[in-house]
């Protein structure tokens, strides 16, 4: 596995480099970082001889298709995770008497959280009769049970890099290859149509450091989520859980901020519905991923991936609700606005599968008891931290061109 991690990190740098690539810096680096993903996740569980063919193919495939093969390469994942949360909470007949002491009885309705507030839905509300019940084990317990059977999990504790605002981090509890997800972004998800109902508009970091954004816009805010919880309930993303806050992101300019301007908007009611999700996903921690300091490198990246809504049996485990309408509006950038252009394509909306637009964190390397660290790339064209060590500059640069 090392002898492929050296071989796919010379690859990246080469295929980098390439003419194909040289275009406008922030689709240069949006299709850089494709092309990393697709080695890594194609990669994961590759043997030696095949190093060869995946580089190659990653130097010959298109942008569409290395996209395609890293969403499948991520889905496919998170769809084992999905089938092994299913197997330790869906109760049965058979084991419900095999549960931990800790575990007297189970929830006869799921538990409703937050203001109530609701995030946009097209559809009528969620069938709550219809909803599973889930053995009511300890967030901890569910945690330990699932690093058994995939063979890591996550913990959160004071982080090891040495600044004094660094903070909480993000461990890695067990052993994950390179190209596998370690960590899933939680919260509610913002279109850039919608980016004035995000609280604290217009200065969204000033108190809240765990909002990140993709490439094509869309924001999440994880703030809400915190530290999960200990039941699977009825989410409507406005509750704001007990969470310390992270330094570190607490910053203008990087992937976590975008430029806003205006006064913001009063929060509305958006209909009735919610959505069902498993508060204790051992797996949504990405927001507490720090950065590393000078002499230390990232062991992941971020990674889109767009949740088919379609797998109705997952939907609990994408720790994830959307603001607004499910039908995204479409939005042109000028500078530091974005303005409408225009209704969507009812038609072309149609024609694919509705998804939800969530991130989540690839391991670069194998990982094994260790730090999960994230380069935040933060803008070489604002002021930056102290505790700020870039990664690459160059990077940085064409990210926020």
């Amino acid at each position: 596995m090392a002898f492929l991690f050296q071989k796919f990190q010379e690859a990246v740098k080469t295929l980098a480099k390439s003419p194909v690539f040289a275009r406008e810096p922030r689709h240069l680096q949006f299709e850089a970082d494709i092309n990393r993903l697709f080695l890594y996740t194609r990669g994961r569980n590759a043997e030696e001889a095949d190093a060869d063919d995946i580089i190659d193919m990653a130097s010959k495939a298109s942008l569409e298709d290395q996209q395609k093969q890293v969403q499948d390469n991520i889905h496919s994942q998170i769809k084992t995770f999905c089938s092994t949360l299913d197997g330790l909470l869906l109760s049965d007949s058979k084991n419900m008497n095999e549960l931990p002491e800790s575990c007297s009885q189970t929830k006869a309705t799921p538990r409703r959280s937050g203001l109530s507030f609701a995030v946009g839905r097209d559809g009528p509300p969620s069938n709550n009769s219809a909803v599973p019940q889930t053995k009511p084990l300890k967030r901890s317990e569910l945690s330990q049970s699932f690093k058994d059977r995939i063979g890591y999990t996550l913990d959160i504790k004071p982080s090891q890099i040495p600044h004094k605002d660094a903070g909480q981090g993000l461990f890695l509890d067990g052993a994950a290859d390179v190209g596998a997800v370690v960590a899933l972004y939680p919260g509610v998800v913002y279109f850039p149509a919608y980016y004035q109902y995000i609280p604290g508009y217009p200065r969204v970091d000033v108190h809240n450091p765990y909002l990140i954004t993709r490439y094509d816009g869309t924001v999440i805010n994880a703030q809400p989520w915190g530290v999960g919880g200990e039941d699977r309930e009825l989410w409507d993303g406005f509750s704001i859980s007990e969470v310390r806050a992270n330094v570190e992101g607490a910053v203008g300019g990087s992937d976590r901020i975008w430029k806003l301007l205006s006064k913001p908007l009063e929060a509305k009611r958006w209909g009735s519905g919610q959505d069902m999700l498993e508060r204790r996903n051992p797996l949504a921690f990405a927001h507490f991923a720090n950065h590393p300091s000078k002499g230390m490198s990232p062991n992941v990246m971020v990674c889109p991936y767009d949740f088919p809504l379609t797998e109705e049996d997952m939907r609990p485990y994408i720790p994830n609700v959307l603001f607004g309408s499910s039908q995204e509006v479409k939005m042109k950038r000028f500078g530091s606005f974005w303005f409408k252009s225009g209704s969507s394509d009812k038609t072309e909306l149609e024609a694919h599968v509705p998804v939800l637009k969530t991130l989540v964190l690839v391991a670069t390397r194998a990982l094994s008891d260790e730090e999960v660290l994230l380069n935040y790339r933060l803008s070489n064209s604002k002021r930056r931290p102290a505790w700020y060590t870039p990664v690459d500059e160059e990077e940085d640069r064409r990210r926020w061109s």
